[in-house]
């Protein structure tokens, strides 16, 4: 039987909410397009905007500023893309981490072949964003800072709130990845002063293939579409909407926050037990700030042992040795790289990330598991400097 320890790359699917969606796809009544204006359609209707309700009341939005996306990789571009492009007028000068999921890195270099600029923040070696270094990379035509609140990666919390009270001030943008954050740390975009928070679903023990974008309807209202060709979502986002989809979507957010201070409790005492266990194998490296953390994710590296060999030792155990965009590379973790790793110990890293359903059990296992795959791998091959 295989441990699952990779709650950061997808959560299972609520049973709550595999209910509700199968219910909705079965619902003769929820057929219709949202969209259309007979009784069907406004009943489907009816339904999205009680789950962007759902969704808004996660982050302490209003349902207005909820925008359906695919996913979090669709609401990062339109965030980053959207507001660069809406806003060039005004400036095309971006201040970002350099720690950002792919999708916001891959936007950010899209819009330096526009003609953008971009400064890169430099995180210690912890992985913690100094605010005071985001008020320093400020200039005159800066519009969009982007920030994220939970490190995919390392599960290192970022200061939302101290970030986003710098650019309020300065009439600066600030755009929040929160995908790992959502269930596991509080948000509210009005005390955090967010203008842009993407959200998945599948994140937070919702469906696949549906996500969020906030976007602050006092002080941007609006960014410049990806796709064109229809009015739904306000002409943001064109297309049919997938009412089972944001149904789903939608419970799970409110699961998400009506679990929050019993999950995160939780998790925190599961992953510190983790840590200690595998702290005790020598040579294991914690990657990230020891406190300012997720309660979900441990990730550490092996010093002397290859990566892919230390995977296929876990085959047990379902981890990651990165993000999951990222992991079917084989490259090193830039992430890591970019924290002080040489590439051997960035190589060599694990990441294993907690759920609602992870037990003491599991965590004991999962430990020991690890343990004899570390001791075989070093018999094998001594270790060597990393």
């Amino acid at each position: 039987m295989t441990l699952y320890f990779d709650h950061a790359a997808s959560t299972p699917v609520d049973p709550a909410v595999a209910a509700a969606v199968a219910a909705a796809l079965a619902d003769p009544a929820l057929q219709a397009n949202p969209a259309a204006t007979h009784a069907p359609g406004r009943a489907a209707h009816e339904q999205v905007e009680a789950a962007r309700a759902r969704v808004a009341a996660l982050i302490g939005a209003r349902p207005a500023e909820i925008v359906w996306t695919s996913g979090a990789t669709e609401a990062n571009n339109l965030a980053v893309l959207g507001a660069a492009r809406f806003r060039a007028s005004r400036g095309r000068h971006l201040v970002v981490s350099p720690l950002e999921h792919a999708s916001v890195l891959a936007a950010c270099r899209q819009l330096e072949r526009e003609g953008f600029t971009i400064t890169w923040l430099d995180p210690d070696r912890d992985g913690l964003i100094d605010p005071a270094q985001v008020a320093a990379a400020l200039r005159a035509d800066t519009t969009l800072v982007a920030v994220m609140a939970v490190n995919n990666e390392t599960g290192v919390v970022q200061d939302v709130a101290a970030i986003g009270a710098i650019c309020r001030a300065r009439g600066v943008l600030l755009h929040v990845d929160a995908v790992q954050a959502a269930g596991r740390e509080p948000l509210d975009v009005v005390a955090q002063q967010v203008d842009l928070l993407s959200l998945s679903a599948h994140k937070m023990y919702g469906p696949k293939g549906v996500g969020a974008l906030f976007i602050d309807g006092t002080t941007l209202r609006r960014v410049a579409p990806l796709f064109h060709g229809g009015g739904q979502e306000r002409g943001l986002r064109p297309g049919t909407l997938a009412t089972h989809q944001l149904l789903g979507m939608g419970l799970a957010a409110e699961l998400a926050r009506t679990r929050l201070g019993t999950d995160r409790c939780g998790q925190t005492s599961l992953r510190d037990a983790l840590w200690m266990a595998l702290a005790r194998v020598p040579g294991v490296l914690l990657n990230g700030h020891p406190l300012r953390r997720s309660c979900h994710i441990v990730n550490v590296s092996v010093e002397g042992v290859d990566g892919e060999s230390l995977l296929l030792a876990l085959e047990t155990l379902a981890v990651s040795s990165g993000a999951a965009c990222a992991s079917a590379s084989g490259e090193p973790s830039p992430v890591l790289r970019r924290l002080g790793r040489s590439d051997a110990l960035a190589q060599s890293s694990i990441r294993f990330s907690l759920g609602r359903g992870t037990t003491a059990a599991e965590i004991e296992a999962a430990a020991a598991i690890f343990a004899a795959g570390v001791a075989h791998l070093r018999r094998l091959a001594p270790p060597a400097v990393a």
